[in-house]
């Protein structure tokens, strides 16, 4: 009896757990860092955009590829006055009012003295772009938070910009009709209140009755240097509310600004330290999660991180890979 109530115990304990999808194909130009994905509306080419090379982009005819490098979004750097201008981080691509807005970071590695940047542009072709400089957030250490990777929803026609990465973690701010400028102070969205508190990169996606506040919790970088204890590398969270503004809870009704959140994505097989996410609704796919990650075949350093993707179920109430 003893047995068979142990194999009947492993059984369900087998099947209670996930198995993560490994990534998506994709060919061409893969190696990114936090991307951000769009499809041009007048053809639905994709669009791909990434940190560094004052914001690397690509485009394809798929999201699996081929990608084809454009260069540099803004060649000549950002205009706002920070270091770090022309080393831009953590692009977000959004169409807004009959254009292309990518918005991006400006900010030196641990530093507060940061701000968010908006380019525009009608086509997102190489050349096409105007750098309209800050949005106006923007923070310095006075501030409880760092004013780097921005996030835009658009929410029944409101603007919210989402940002912010360790200190006080993850505010929202709301922003004018244009989305160009913010329009009011900020408040706390998410915090995970133990350690260093380790959470960046928000990302809000509506679907159904629900926001979706997507971030990446632990260690992002420099894994061929220093390797996280197990379990403190990069993942991919999520908290959920039925309001934009705040609310979000996780899967165990954890409030995210209490230590919140619920796994979508962790290090599984071949795959390590997933996060710099986003999420978009292609138009063949539906939902897709896109990130980067390191490839444990091909090497750790950041310079080798790869782009992954996956389609979302949501069919349970929360994004499932």
């Amino acid at each position: 009896m003893a047995l068979s109530k142990t194999i009947v115990f492993l059984s369900l304990l087998t099947t209670s757990v996930h198995a993560f999808a490994n990534p998506g194909r994709c060919s061409g130009e893969c190696v990114v860092h936090d991307p951000s994905v769009i499809q041009r509306t007048s053809d639905g080419r994709y669009f791909r955009f990434s940190t560094g090379n004052k914001i690397s982009y690509a485009s394809a005819s798929s999201i699996a590829g081929p990608w084809t490098g454009l260069g540099s979004m803004l060649p000549s750097g950002s205009s706002i006055n920070l270091a770090g201008r022309n080393d831009l981080w953590a692009p977000d691509a959004h169409f807004v009012n009959g254009a292309y807005h990518v918005y991006y970071s400006v900010s030196t590695f641990g530093s507060q003295n940061s701000a968010i940047g908006l380019a525009r542009s009608a086509t997102m072709e190489p050349g096409s772009w105007t750098d309209l400089g800050s949005t106006g957030i923007a923070s310095s250490a006075s501030k409880p938070y760092n004013a780097i990777d921005g996030n835009l929803i658009n929410a029944d026609g409101l603007y919210y910009m989402n940002f912010g990465s360790f200190w006080h973690d993850i505010y929202q701010a709301p922003m004018d009709s244009a989305a160009t400028k913010v329009a009011s102070s900020s408040y706390n969205i998410a915090f995970q209140p133990t350690g260093t508190h380790a959470v960046e990169g928000a990302y809000m996606y509506q679907h159904g009755n629900f926001y979706y506040l997507f971030y990446s919790s632990g260690i992002c970088c420099n894994y061929d240097k220093t390797r996280p204890a197990p379990g403190e590398e990069y993942k991919i969270m999520v908290c959920r509310s039925t309001s934009p503004k705040g609310g979000f809870v996780d899967k165990r009704g954890i409030a995210c600004t209490n230590g919140g959140g619920s796994v979508v994505l962790e290090s599984h097989g071949t795959v390590y330290g997933p996060g710099g996410q986003g999420v978009f609704t292609d138009s063949s796919l539906g939902p897709v999660l896109y990130y980067h990650y390191v490839d444990t075949t091909v090497g750790f350093a950041d310079g080798q991180k790869r782009f992954g993707w996956n389609q979302i179920d949501f069919s349970s109430g929360w994004p499932v890979v």
